[in-house]
């Protein structure tokens, strides 16, 4: 079966963006890592000796990111219900977090000690159909949000995708229950006709 125009196009975008042929170069197994080297940027989200939870991992591009500037002295643990090829320094665990035997394997990676920051680049297979993308877009987020809640630390710090539409303004006010600063990001790596954006929630009030 031949491609359609629409896959072509998308392919030939994708191919001739310049993040990924950045991360080709710089061993990045995604151009979302260029996002979130941003929102360090913009944000300082990460510090050396940090624990990171990382969910929906696969395939790997955050995990990469955040090992790099927690050191050997940190913690990244990453979790997705797809498989991920190993990381030097990632503790992964395959599975649904949201079962408890799952999360009882991050916890215990944990060793105890409780996150410093959540991030999640997370988003469902999309339709092209607004009416289907959106609800299960906002449940990704909100589960990464819930998660982070049993998790983090008091003070600690959140990153998430969440697309705009029907209840994001409900999960905004969420966020700012649970977080003492939310703000919302757009890196350039982002591209301009996505509707994804990133929530910067920071000061969990545990």
């Amino acid at each position: 079966m031949s491609r359609s125009k629409t896959s072509k196009s998308w392919l030939h975008e994708h191919f001739s963006d310049n993040y990924v042929k950045s991360s080709q170069v710089d061993g990045y197994r995604s151009r979302a890592s260029y996002k979130l080297h941003e929102l360090h940027k913009k944000d300082r989200l990460f510090k050396p000796g940090m624990t990171v939870v990382d969910l929906g991992a696969a395939p790997g591009g955050w995990s990469q990111v955040a090992m790099e500037y927690v050191g050997d002295r940190g913690k990244v643990l990453a979790s997705d219900i797809l498989s991920m090829d190993p990381i030097a320094g990632v503790d992964f665990i395959q599975g649904d977090f949201t079962e408890e035997d799952v999360l009882d394997q991050l916890l215990a990676a944990m060793q105890e000690d409780l996150a410093d920051l959540v991030i999640s680049d997370m988003a469902p297979n999309m339709s092209g159909i607004a009416e289907i993308d959106q609800p299960q877009s906002m449940y990704l987020v909100e589960l990464a949000l819930d998660m982070a809640n049993k998790v983090l630390k008091p003070r600690g710090d959140f990153v998430a995708k969440v697309f705009q539409g029907e209840g994001f303004d409900e999960f905004m006010k969420d966020c700012r229950q649970s977080f003492n600063k939310v703000v919302i990001r757009k890196p350039d790596a982002s591209r301009a006709r996505s509707r994804e954006v990133y929530v910067v929630a920071k000061g969990y009030k545990g």
